[in-house]
């Protein structure tokens, strides 16, 4: 072969060798959000899980698989289709995870779909079961769809550990539960520590407040606050809210 073909056929295999790394450049980045493209995203990032049942303060997360650089994009990603109306927005937690949250709660029986790049979970929203607890009555009551199905005594935080006051989903529950006061900071050999035994335990944050049984407040319930910030029930009535309540039901604190 004449060197003048070599060198024209080098140099075309060279062009087309660019033109190659090139274009799969442009695929690998189509569609990316701060590194992350959304077409990777694993459906297990998507919560609540497909077929669940919820409660109606339940929010939907979704978690990225790199740190997202254009927010509005990611949000516009988002499709969220909804059974009935519902108002909301989106909450970012970090540069990987965000959140819709109804701007209120989510209707009872509402059949939510959420659908971004290719990952979907559809999920069901249960009855509306809403707690109220009242820090100045020491009253916590329990509503089932807008009626009031059942009121029990409580004691709530004590001066310099009051109860936080606000709406709060229920993230988790623990039939049988060890708290102790140093993962918040007070040592257990402190006046103030503890670490003690607890059963039907709810928790509203993580921080650490839950609902839960408490035989030893019992005499304070419905007079008195005296817990490190958590709401005290009796066990019967510890045990009644546990067996009934979802993740995701509010838990509303006033007073």
């Amino acid at each position: 072969m004449p060197n003048a073909q070599r060198i024209a056929r080098l140099l075309l295999v060279s062009i087309l060798t660019a033109v190659a790394l090139l274009g799969s450049g442009a695929a690998a980045t189509a569609g990316t959000l701060g590194g992350a493209s959304p077409t990777r995203l694993p459906t297990s990032a998507l919560e609540p899980a497909n077929g669940a049942v919820v409660g109606v303060g339940h929010p939907v997360t979704i978690r990225f698989g790199a740190p997202v650089a254009d927010r509005a994009v990611a949000e516009r990603a988002v499709e969220i289709t909804t059974s009935k109306p519902v108002s909301g927005h989106f909450a970012w937690l970090d540069d990987r995870r965000v959140q819709w949250v109804p701007d209120d709660l989510w209707p009872g029986h509402t059949t939510v779909t959420v659908a971004v790049a290719g990952a979907r979970t559809q999920f069901q929203v249960g009855d509306e079961f809403v707690a109220v607890a009242n820090r100045s009555t020491h009253q916590f009551t329990v509503l089932l769809n807008g009626e009031v199905v059942r009121t029990m005594p409580a004691s709530m935080g004590k001066p310099g550990y009051e109860t936080p006051v606000g709406t709060f989903s229920v993230l988790e529950k623990f039939r049988d539960l060890v708290m102790d006061s140093s993962t918040y900071g007070v040592p257990i050999d402190s006046p103030e520590g503890y670490r003690i035994d607890t059963e039907y335990a709810v928790r509203l944050t993580w921080g650490g407040i839950f609902v839960h049984a408490a035989p030893w407040s019992v005499d304070s319930q419905g007079y008195a606050n005296v817990s490190h910030g958590c709401i005290n029930l009796s066990t019967e009535n510890a045990q009644w809210y546990f067996d009934r309540v979802k993740i995701g039901d509010p838990v509303i604190v006033e007073g």
